[in-house]
């Protein structure tokens, strides 16, 4: 890779609509109309496509209880689609749709760490985020960030990996699972008081993790100028800080005011602004590598658009599609929200 390249790996994989289930939110049309508004906006050819390899037991075990993965190989003996809580199903095919999507993300950490790509965008579900040591939940079977996370750390020996995660249901998940860890630096922008209803700013990690869990809690209706002013108050000096080796993004869509399950009124562009100020976070601190991983997202337009703009990014073009402009914000006083979050985390 000369000076001048720039490349952006894609991982991606027509088995993603596999685990599906008629009339839920998180069906296969999700990962389809990505696919679609890739080719439409011309992306594909700006990135390079790679083939994903399933996670490995191995590297799930890493992240994962054996219970829990014992739990999934139950269900999907049963050879037909269950519910394992209210909002998680599973078909006989979920468990290796969930590997290979664990495996994407991986698989798009390793080629930016072996420099074989600049960055990269891992167009993948089901989503990971909610998915705990011990559990699968909200929508999550495996939780594909973190499993790519401990890959980078134990394949390649990174000691400092910064995850963000803007999907606007906070990550609780990839919080638990790393939570007295203080090799990784978790930051989660989410809307507060909804589902999952964790991810208050009190929330900081316990015992050597202590201070590297840092969640950002909104309010709803809060819009696109909130959530840029805690990235550049909050995001950018700790960060700076904790100078990561790798930055890795659980990039969901659900935080756009069209969004059928919550309502921070933020829009595509502003979701763009955020995904720039991440890339260049990346580029400043690490050489810039950087990995999107797809989470949520339900209006499928937003999706789309969403995840093209990702994309638009990444390869180095500086304009986004934003179709559907901005919501209706209401006015929103962030001084105390910083305030305290200065004070839990010594900014």
């Amino acid at each position: 890779m000369t000076s001048t390249e720039n490349i952006t790996a894609y991982f991606t994989h027509p088995s993603f609509v596999e685990h599906d289930l008629e009339g839920h939110v998180e069906h296969a049309g999700r990962i389809r109309r990505v696919w679609q508004a890739l080719a439409e906006h011309n992306l594909l050819t700006e990135l390079r496509a790679c083939e994903p390899e399933p996670a490995s037991t191995e590297l799930i075990l890493e992240v994962h209880s054996r219970e829990h993965l014992d739990l999934l190989k139950e269900a999907e003996a049963l050879g037909e689609t269950v519910l394992i809580d209210a909002d998680t199903y599973f078909t006989p095919g979920s468990l290796e749709v969930a590997k290979l999507a664990a495996g994407a993300v991986a698989g798009a950490v390793a080629e930016v760490i072996s420099g074989r790509a600049n960055n990269a965008l891992a167009a993948v579900r089901p989503p990971g985020h909610h998915a705990t040591r011990d559990g699968a939940m909200g929508f999550c079977l495996l939780n594909n960030v973190a499993i790519a996370a401990r890959l980078a750390q134990l394949e390649y020996g990174l000691k400092r990996v910064m995850i963000v995660d803007f999907d606007v249901h906070h990550g609780n998940g990839t919080q638990d699972i790393f939570y007295r860890d203080d090799s990784v630096l978790f930051v989660s922008l989410h809307q507060q008081g909804i589902y999952p209803l964790s991810g208050d700013l009190s929330e900081t990690g316990a015992g050597m993790g202590r201070g590297f869990t840092v969640n950002l809690p909104l309010e709803a209706g809060c819009g696109d100028e909130t959530c840029l002013e805690l990235v550049d108050e909050i995001l950018w000096p700790l960060a700076r800080r904790f100078a990561p080796e790798l930055v890795l993004v659980s990039a969901g869509f659900d935080a756009h005011w069209r969004d059928p399950l919550a309502s921070l009124n933020l829009s595509l562009t502003g979701m763009a602004e955020l995904a720039r100020k991440l890339i260049a976070q990346a580029g400043e601190l690490c050489g810039g590598r950087i990995v999107f991983a797809m989470e949520g997202g339900y209006d499928l337009e937003v999706l789309g658009h969403g995840v093209a703009n990702l994309a638009a990014l990444l390869c180095g073009k500086g304009e986004v599609t934003d179709p559907l402009g901005p919501g209706m914000p209401q006015a929103r006083k962030i001084g105390p929200l910083l305030h305290a979050l200065r004070q839990a985390h010594g900014l």
